[in-house]
């Protein structure tokens, strides 16, 4: 019993990588406890479940009031910050006002993200100044935090973060990417330096064992990092385990190179097992040999990291509406679409007169913004009347 009580307590304490489930703080090592079957940080645990009958803090309110924060929305979300007794609601304004954050901005980066009026001013400004180092003015850091305030005010963590900041700049990173990996993925800030030169040092190895040049290396590996910056969070023994992987299957030091460049960061994610279940599949369902495989592959990577139980759901769903096994082959992105993307986009085409069975797939590939500029070329297209209505006509012909 004594045992079983130890171990109980050993794995609420237990130190975990994690991000608290409910006020979504740092992703730092912090004590784990269960609530409800979600990972909670200590003060959440203690102030949803110890203390749930506690009052809202009055004057907390009253202060969010006065800034023409929307309280209501803060209640739905994050109803527990409301709770806290210790707060810096006007500091945290004052700090925003002086960055020429007017009233509405403040409003919207405090409903959005009430945990910043829980860090002492000497936290925000210590984090305002490390922010400023990578961006040329304060106007367009309040931008970046009205679009990116949970990644301002909660991934936190100093040493790392500038540490990182050093690093990137050594790499030949320039402030404006620096910039953008700050707001988007600030996660990988919070990784020790150790860890994210690992899967740097591990990508620009695989790219010189696989044919790159020295030369050309910077450029690919800062276009990698752009697609896909969480890559740095990942396993650098994965990366290289599915690279060989790639031999397995046989596609050459050359065409493995770009399919890591293409995967990004999803090199990682799968294994080498099921990578070679996913392309043994494809090459039964399209009855191609080893050549054709490759060359579906390389033209569309995702038949390597889907799953196939997904591949199948996607393939089952394209047939369903009529276009055919040899129309996937010859445009096999087409897969990368889920299929309820895929029926939208073929009755946006048939309410412009097009059959799918009678186009190329490639008007559905690609993103939103591609689909809609696809559109663009075919709707003039069809309305172009087959004869200028002013130029005179040659009778003789």
């Amino acid at each position: 019993m004594l045992k079983a009580s130890l171990h109980t307590f050993i794995n609420m304490f237990r130190l975990k990588l994690s991000g608290c489930q409910k006020c979504f703080h740092s992703l730092i090592f912090v004590p784990i406890v269960s609530v409800r079957h979600n990972l909670a940080c200590l003060q959440c645990y203690y102030y949803t479940d110890e203390r749930s009958s506690q009052k809202e803090n009055k004057q907390l309110v009253d202060s969010l009031d006065s800034l023409n924060v929307d309280v209501q929305k803060i209640r739905r979300l994050k109803s527990w910050v409301l709770l806290r007794d210790k707060t810096y609601v006007q500091e945290t304004a004052n700090i925003l006002t002086g960055m020429g954050a007017n009233r509405t901005t403040v409003a919207s980066i405090l409903e959005r993200c009430p945990e910043a009026i829980l860090q002492p001013p000497e936290v925000i400004k210590a984090q305002q100044h490390l922010w400023r180092s990578v961006y040329s003015n304060d106007k367009d850091l309040v931008k970046t935090i009205e679009r990116f305030p949970g990644s301002f005010f909660t991934f936190i963590h100093k040493e790392n973060q500038t540490r990182n900041i050093q690093y990137f700049q050594e790499l030949g990173l320039k402030k404006k990417i620096i910039s953008r990996f700050l707001a988007s993925a600030p996660d990988i800030f919070c990784n020790s330096v150790d860890k994210n030169k690992g899967m740097i040092e591990a990508l620009q190895e695989s790219y010189l064992q696989l044919g790159g040049s020295e030369a050309n290396m910077k450029v690919w590996l800062v276009k990698l990092l752009c697609q896909d910056p969480f890559i740095l969070s990942k396993s650098p023994g994965k990366v290289r385990n599915n690279l060989e992987s790639f031999q397995r299957l046989g596609f050459t030091d050359s065409e493995a190179l770009r399919l890591l460049s293409k995967l990004k960061g999803f090199i990682s994610d799968v294994t080498g097992n099921s990578m070679e279940s996913s392309a043994v599949y494809t090459k039964n369902i399209f009855k191609c040999n080893d050549e054709e495989l490759k060359e579906m592959v390389l033209k569309c990577p995702a038949l390597l990291y889907y799953t196939v139980p997904v591949l199948r759901e996607r393939l089952e769903g394209l047939l369903t509406e009529g276009i055919s096994i040899e129309q996937i082959k010859y445009s096999p992105s087409v897969l990368e679409l889920t299929t309820q993307i895929v029926q939208y986009r073929i009755k946006t085409l048939f309410g412009l007169g097009y059959n799918v069975k009678d186009v190329h797939l490639e008007q559905l590939i690609g993103t939103k913004k591609d689909f809609e500029v696809s559109l663009t070329k075919i709707q003039p297209k069809r309305q172009r009347p087959l004869f200028n209505p002013v130029a005179p006509l040659d009778l003789d012909n």
